[in-house]
């Protein structure tokens, strides 16, 4: 495959991951569908950030001239890829029930103590039961999973033609 070819295949297929991520980032903002648990300050931090939106998103549709704009548009999707292991080791903001009664919180966080970024606690999600927003353990669990894997698809990506870049003048020079 020719060395223009293979990267604007790689461009074109930054485009829907990028919208994807945007969506999903989108998504979490809005648990429950409702903008009420965003303007009274309910929602994941991790999500508050909006990598998915200004990383994940913006910066890796920049237009990629030379090294420096992949070297940002690599940068943008490393952090997404972080936030949103974050937000999959930290679990959802929601109203559930504690010792001290009904609060908001974070309760994986109190669970593991600490948000371990390769830690990924599967059962503990799973026997997580939040009052308010509904469904927000599956939907947390789902739209983090989906940042993290086209933040990670995007890390590869720009790592490929980050390579290209660096091994076509010394293949120029070897012919």
């Amino acid at each position: 495959m020719c060395v223009g070819r293979c990267s604007r295949f790689v461009g074109w297929s930054l485009v829907p991951m990028s919208v994807l991520s945007m969506l999903s980032n989108t998504l979490l903002l809005f648990p429950d569908l409702k903008a009420r648990y965003l303007l009274e300050g309910h929602v994941t931090p991790e999500a508050t950030w909006s990598t998915g939106l200004w990383a994940s998103g913006l910066l890796v549709r920049l237009r990629c001239v030379c090294l420096g704009d992949l070297i940002l548009m690599l940068a943008a999707a490393g952090i997404c890829f972080l936030i949103s292991s974050a937000g999959l080791a930290c679990g959802p903001l929601c109203l559930h029930n504690s010792t001290e009664g009904l609060i908001w919180d974070q309760p994986l966080k109190k669970l593991i103590r600490r948000c371990a970024l390769p830690y990924f606690p599967i059962q503990a999600w799973q026997t997580l039961t939040c009052e308010e927003p509904s469904g927000v353990v599956p939907w947390n669990a789902v739209l983090f999973s989906v940042l993290l894997a086209t933040s990670g698809i995007q890390v590869l990506l720009c790592l490929s033609v980050m390579n290209e870049m660096l091994l076509y003048p010394l293949c120029i020079s070897l012919c």
